[in-house]
């Protein structure tokens, strides 16, 4: 059993885009795809966490999401059932700003301090839970969070211990949630 394991979310509607930004072409390849291999070489693993119909034609290990339509904390919550590994490199399908290098360090320093989740915190103070490592134990208290009518990461974290991971710049979170994000992002 490997210690480390890495998810990419890709559960939710792209209301804002107004097509499934996961399959936005990039690089060569899709979104998703070059996210996946990012966190494919910093993890060891990659599995995707959303509907396995809509991206049937991706090459990649896919799980439904165990609550469809509540957002991210239940992505998170998918990933951590389905893991067999200590360390769990979870990444929202929409940053392509994130490297290999970074995801690696994050890894690694999770390992190393042992929190529940280690988060990266950027200059205005934003915490990152997209881009984040959790230890399997958070399973439990996430599953509780969202039995409890809990929708929100932030709130979910509030019952864990979360590590900060200063990052001076908001550049590798940028999301691409609308065509105008889109449009100033060259792939």
């Amino acid at each position: 059993m490997s210690s480390r394991a890495g998810f990419v979310l890709a559960g939710g509607a792209s209301s804002r885009m107004g097509r499934d930004k996961a399959l936005l072409p990039w690089l060569g390849s899709t979104l998703v795809e070059v996210v996946a291999a990012r966190v494919f070489e910093a993890a060891g693993s990659v599995t995707l966490v959303g509907p396995p119909d809509r991206y049937s034609d991706i090459p990649i290990a896919m799980v439904p999401d165990l609550r469809p339509g509540l957002g991210p904390l239940a992505g998170i919550e998918t990933a951590l059932e389905q893991t067999a590994a200590d360390w769990n490199l979870i990444l929202a399908c929409d940053m392509p700003a994130v490297t290999t290098a970074f995801l690696r360090e994050l890894l690694d320093r999770a390992e190393r301090l042992n929190p529940d989740c280690l988060a990266p915190i950027v200059p205005s103070g934003r915490l990152q839970p997209l881009c984040a490592v959790y230890h399997r134990r958070c399973l439990e208290p996430f599953r509780a969070a969202l039995d409890s009518g809990t929708r929100s990461i932030t709130d979910a974290l509030g019952t864990i211990a979360v590590l900060r991971h200063p990052v001076d710049t908001e550049t590798l979170f940028a999301n691409l949630n609308t065509p105008a994000d889109l449009a100033t992002h060259d792939d």
